[in-house]
C-alpha cells in the first residue's frame, strides 16, 4: 500500500525533519520520474476493465462515517452558495488528520469488485475528493491545486498524474480514478459535479459523503448547485458563459452542441432552462483555479 503524502509529510516532522531538508535527496528520484513516467501506474485500459467488475446483489455497504465527520467539522458552504474547505482548522488538528488517514486507509482495504455499482460509484467519489483534500494538505498553504507539481513525466503538471492510492493492487492517481475508471465504466456525465478538484470553479465539495442508496438524489442535487450557479452557467448579455468542464469534457454531455446544452439544461432552473434551449448564439468558457479554501471568501 501506497503511503499518502500528507501522512508522508507527517511522518517528516515526527521525526523532526522538514520537507526543505530532503529536497536535495529526492532530486534524482524525480528526475527519474520525469524521464521515464511512474513505474507501476496501470494503463487505462487495464484499469476500466480491472475495475468493471460488481456484485449487483450486493447489499455491502461502505463505512464513509470518518469522511462525514471531517467534511461536518472542516466544510462550510457560504452564502455564495460555494462550499470551501477550513484547509487551516483541518491542518491544525492531529486528531482529524489521522481520521482523513485512517479512512484512506479503509477505502484501500475495500474490496471494491464485491460492491454494487452504485456503492462502487459513491466509494470512487468520496476517494478521489478525500485524496483530493490530503494532497491540498500536505501542500498548505498553497493558492491553487495547480501549483503542486507532484505528476510524473516530463510535461505534466499538477498533483493529478502521481499514483497515490492502491486499491485491489493497482497504483491509483487521482486521473485514473476520474478518466479511467470512473468516466469509462458508467455513462454518466454527473461524475463532473461529484468530483471536486480543490477550486472555486470547480463543482462544490459535497457537504455529505456519497452513499450507494442516496447516490441519485446527490448527483442530482450537485448538478443543480452547480449549473445555477454563475460559475456553472451564466449569461453575459447574448452571450452565454459556461464552466470550462463543458468545454473538457463536452463529449461527456452530448455529441453536438444541442444535446450537450440539452444535458446542461436538465439540471437549470425554468428560467435558464429556457434560455439555454433557445441560445443559438455565442459560448464563451471560463474557469477559476483559485483554492476552494474558507481564507479565499472573495473568490
Amino acid at each position: 500500500m501506497s503511503i499518502s503524502s500528507a501522512r508522508t509529510g507527517r511522518l517528516l516532522s515526527a521525526v523532526g525533519l522538514d520537507r526543505r531538508d530532503v529536497m536535495a535527496a529526492t532530486c534524482g528520484v524525480l528526475l527519474s520520474g520525469l524521464l521515464l513516467g511512474a513505474p507501476g501506474e496501470a494503463g487505462a485500459m487495464d484499469l476500466a476493465e480491472a475495475f468493471k467488475e460488481h456484485d449487483p446483489m450486493s447489499t455491502r455497504t461502505v463505512d464513509h462515517s470518518l469522511w462525514a465527520d471531517l467534511l461536518s467539522a472542516h466544510v462550510r458552504e457560504g452564502d455564495d452558495g460555494v462550499t470551501r474547505v477550513d484547509y487551516a482548522s483541518l491542518a491544525a488538528s492531529k486528531a482529524d488528520l489521522e481520521k482523513l488517514g485512517t479512512y484512506l486507509d479503509t477505502l484501500q482495504d475495500t474490496k471494491v469488485s464485491s460492491l454494487s455499482r452504485d456503492e462502487q460509484f459513491a466509494y470512487w467519489a468520496n476517494l478521489y475528493n478525500a485524496v483530493t483534500v490530503e494532497v491540498i494538505l500536505d501542500h498548505y498553504p498553497v493558492r491553487s491545486i495547480r501549483d503542486i507539481n507532484i505528476s510524473p513525466g516530463l510535461f505534466s503538471s499538477g498533483p493529478w498524474g502521481k499514483p497515490l492510492v492502491t486499491v485491489e493492487g493497482k497504483d491509483l492517481s487521482l486521473d485514473n480514478i476520474e478518466h479511467d475508471i470512473l468516466r469509462k465504466n458508467w455513462d454518466e456525465p454527473r461524475v463532473h459535479y461529484a468530483v471536486n478538484c480543490a477550486s472555486y470553479g470547480c463543482p462544490n465539495l459535497a457537504t455529505e459523503p456519497y452513499t450507494g442508496k442516496t447516490l441519485e438524489a446527490q448527483l442530482d442535487a450537485a448538478a443543480r448547485a452547480y449549473v445555477n450557479h454563475p460559475r456553472g452557467v451564466r449569461f453575459d448579455g447574448s452571450k452565454l458563459v459556461l464552466s470550462k468542464i463543458f468545454d473538457w469534457y463536452g463529449k461527456d454531455f452530448g455529441t453536438t452542441r444541442d444535446e450537450q446544452l440539452a444535458a446542461i439544461a436538465a439540471h437549470a432552473a425554468p428560467d435558464l432552462a429556457e434560455r439555454l434551449a433557445t441560445h443559438s448564439g455565442r459560448i464563451g468558457y471560463e474557469y477559476d483555479w483559485t483554492l476552494n479554501d474558507t481564507a479565499n471568501t472573495d473568490s
